[in-house]
C-alpha cells in the first residue's frame, strides 16, 4: 500500500484500515478499537498480550475505564504527572471497551496519550486508536514508515511529506525514543510495573 496523506489516513481507520502513524516510543499499528482483532492476526500476536488504548488526551480515555471516586483522583493526578508521555496505565475498563482488546482479560485496559504532536493531530481526528509496535510477533519494533510500508503493505501509512507539513504546522518534530512505553497496572491500592520504560513511578 502507497504511503497516503493524513486525510486518506484518518478516512481509512474510519472505514475499518490498519494503520500506522509516528509516537513517542515506537511506531503504532493503530485500528478502530472495533477492529482490534486484526492487529492480533496480522501481527500473529497471542492474545495474551492485550493492546494499548491510545488518544489524543486524557479526557478522551477517561470514559473508558472505572474505578471508585479515590481512583479517579489518583488516576488523574499520575496521568497529569506523565501525560503526554511514554506511560501506560492498565486500569478497569468501562463497558465501551471492545472484548477484543484485550480478549483473556477483558476486565482491564491500558490507556496512554502520547509525547507526539501528529499522533495527537491523527487521534484527535480518529478518536482513540488501539494500538502495538509495528512488528511480527517476537520480531524487534520496526523504527520506521518505510520499513513498515514494505513488512505490511495493506497498512496506511503517511506520506514522508505529509509528516514533514505536520512536522512544520505543528512546530514539533517527531523524534521518537524507540523504546515502549513503561506498562503499569493498577493493583487497587499501587502499581506493579509490566513494563519498565522510560517513565519511572
Amino acid at each position: 500500500m502507497p504511503h497516503v496523506s493524513l486525510a486518506e489516513l484518518v478516512a481509512g481507520v474510519r472505514a475499518g484500515c490498519l494503520v500506522s502513524f509516528p509516537t513517542d516510543t515506537v511506531p503504532a499499528l493503530a485500528s478502530a478499537p472495533a477492529h482490534a482483532e486484526q492487529l492480533f492476526t496480522l501481527k500473529q500476536r497471542s492474545q495474551a498480550k492485550p493492546l494499548i488504548l491510545m488518544g489524543a488526551k486524557a479526557l478522551d480515555l477517561w470514559p473508558y475505564v472505572t474505578g471508585s471516586e479515590s481512583d479517579w483522583l489518583y488516576w488523574q493526578e499520575v496521568a497529569q504527572q506523565h501525560w503526554p508521555g511514554a506511560l501506560t496505565l492498565v486500569l478497569p475498563a468501562s463497558d465501551r471497551v471492545p472484548t477484543a482488546m484485550n480478549p483473556t482479560n477483558p476486565t482491564s485496559i491500558g490507556i496512554r496519550v502520547p509525547n507526539c504532536a501528529i499522533a495527537r493531530h491523527i487521534l484527535a481526528q480518529t478518536g482513540p486508536l488501539a494500538t502495538t509496535s509495528a512488528n511480527r510477533s517476537g520480531e524487534p519494533a520496526l523504527q520506521s514508515l518505510d520499513e513498515i510500508a514494505a513488512s505490511f503493505p495493506t497498512v496506511l501509512t503517511l506520506h514522508p511529506e505529509a509528516i514533514a507539513t505536520l512536522n512544520q504546522e505543528l512546530e514539533a518534530a517527531t523524534q521518537p525514543a524507540g523504546l515502549p512505553s513503561t506498562v503499569a497496572q493498577w493493583t487497587g491500592n499501587g502499581w506493579t510495573i509490566l513494563r519498565q520504560g522510560g517513565v519511572s513511578l
